[in-house]
């Protein structure tokens, strides 16, 4: 498209693709992008427009800039807007340049051949393209780099000395998702939660702490069934806790997943086991037609094998570069985006946090934060951020229903998994590693100590079996620190009124601890 045709940047607007602005304002940046080369792509969280006051705000999903800030109505003024203010999305990029071609891209390097943000340009377009544009290597200029770490968490990064940038990008071009530094995320990774939770532990004796690692990672496996909705046999759900307890020690490749996907799904008669060879969504069926009703439609099949290929090599030489809990939102919401599998994602994708953050040793060894648990206690905050971008994803998929039932994606979407802005991803993983840290594992211990406390108190007014003095601590802690009347006639007949209650007695001085 040339900007001479007609002027593809004019405003203002009240609305954009659908998003009301607070103010009219002419759309900047990747908004003035999108909409001059009408481009088919997930709209970002935040968009840039200029406004016609002296004030730069945010609300409604607007950055609103001064007049001051406008760019050149161009390419070139639009794009450096963006990197400048906006960051790096990089799916909007890629549309971006197959849409320009290489000509405007070489042009604009050439006008400013030693200028940072032309060369971040020119490597970018490289890099997402893998294609070489006809011009000589860069000789002049300090090395930028791609990612600006202001905006943006990236990398130590690599010299790229062609642009004379280094390449701080957190990821490949098969699999890159971008985080934005927020004040949420700046506050997490100052406390060092890993630091937090040595603290805690340090205070716990070994044998105690054995035990409560044991408690948490079957809490943790039994609240990932639940959050499928599935309620299994307690020898699966203590199969699957054990498998994560194993995590981090194996790079996670394709046959580490489908062995992962094999063990999760146990009866395979009626799975598709490895990669998935027809579509996938995640949503309904109409009742009276059968037809689907996606809420979030998967990865096409023929771009998974390059879609796993960026997750393992994201995994074995990016993620040590990032903080452990934004690499594991990465790796994990990245996964279960692409839903890889016919069945099993949603284990494996919490699998993942938890080999990230013991191959990163973020948690003490032998302990497993139970995060599966604080997520199905905040289970709509959980589907929440999972649909904050499957809902800008869904309009830009292509897809028809099947005679099966299922979909068939008839455009090119592999982009779309590859690139996508993980920062509400970190934030509620960051919330809930802090949560486990803060509320789980103390509460475990306390309890612990507590039960002990119960059954030495016990024992020394009865003596009686271990499995009976947990039979006896389960009827009270279920009946609100009372011996029914039914417990006193029928399993606890032995018991005098007087042992009953003082033993009732026991348990309310321990209570507050339960």
């Amino acid at each position: 498209m040339e900007d001479g045709q007609r002027n593809p940047y004019s405003g203002p607007v009240s609305v954009f693709h659908d998003r009301r602005l607070p103010e009219p304002a002419r759309p900047a940046g990747y908004a003035a992008l999108i909409d001059a080369y009408a481009l088919s792509v997930p709209l970002p969280r935040k968009l840039a427009a200029i406004g016609p006051r002296h004030k730069v705000y945010e609300a409604d999903g607007w950055q609103l800039f001064t007049p001051r800030h406008a760019p050149d109505a161009s390419l070139a003024g639009h794009l450096i807007f963006a990197l400048r203010y906006e960051g790096l999305d990089l799916a909007v990029l890629k549309r971006l340049f197959l849409a320009t071609g290489a000509a405007p891209i070489r042009t604009m390097v050439q006008a400013a051949p030693t200028g940072s943000y032309a060369r971040r340009i020119w490597f970018l377009y490289e890099w997402l393209l893998g294609r070489r544009l006809d011009l000589p290597d860069a000789t002049r200029g300090n090395y930028a780099p791609a990612v600006d770490t202001r905006l943006q968490w990236g990398t130590e990064g690599t010299p790229s000395p062609r642009h004379r940038v280094r390449n701080n990008l957190p990821g490949t071009p098969d699999f890159c998702p971008m985080i934005f530094r927020t004040p949420a995320i700046e506050a997490f990774i100052a406390r060092d939660l890993a630091a937090e939770a040595r603290t805690v532990l340090a205070q716990v004796p070994a044998d105690l702490l054995a035990r409560t690692a044991a408690f948490l990672l079957l809490k943790d496996s039994r609240s990932s069934f639940q959050i499928e909705g599935e309620n299994p046999p307690q020898d699966r759900i203590r199969r699957w806790g054990q498998i994560i307890g194993e995590a981090g020690r194996h790079p996670v490749d394709r046959a580490e997943l489908e062995r992962l996907q094999r063990i999760v799904i146990g009866d395979a008669r009626f799975v598709q086991l490895g990669l998935r060879q027809d579509g996938g969504f995640v949503g309904e069926h109409d009742r009276l037609t059968g037809a689907p009703l996606p809420d979030h439609v998967s990865a096409r099949p023929e771009d998974l094998p390059a879609l796993v290929t960026g997750l393992e090599q994201f995994d074995r030489s990016i993620a040590p570069g990032l903080d452990p809990v934004l690499a594991a939102a990465c790796l994990a919401f990245g996964f279960v985006y692409m839903h890889p599998f016919e069945d099993g994602n949603g284990r494996l994708h919490r699998y993942l946090i938890h080999h990230v953050l013991a191959a990163r040793g973020f948690n003490p060894a032998g302990l497993v934060f139970p995060v599966s648990a604080v997520i199905l206690e905040r289970i709509d905050a959980y589907r929440q951020v999972l649909e904050s971008y499957s809902r800008r994803l869904l309009p830009h998929v292509d897809w028809h229903p099947t005679e099966r039932g299922n979909v068939e994606v008839l455009n090119d979407t592999g982009d779309f998994y590859r690139f996508f802005d993980a920062t509400p991803h970190a934030e509620f993983l960051f919330t809930c590693v802090a949560r486990t840290i803060e509320t789980d594992l103390p509460a475990e211990t306390r309890f612990l100590r507590a039960y002990d406390g119960f059954k030495t108190q016990v024992s020394a007014l009865v003596d009686m079996p271990d499995r009976t003095q947990d039979l006896l601590f389960r009827f009270l802690h279920q009946n609100a620190g009372r011996l029914s009347d039914r417990a006193r006639a029928r399993e606890f007949a032995a018991l005098t009124e007087e042992e009953a209650t003082r033993i009732e007695a026991i348990y309310a001085d321990l209570q507050g601890n339960f």
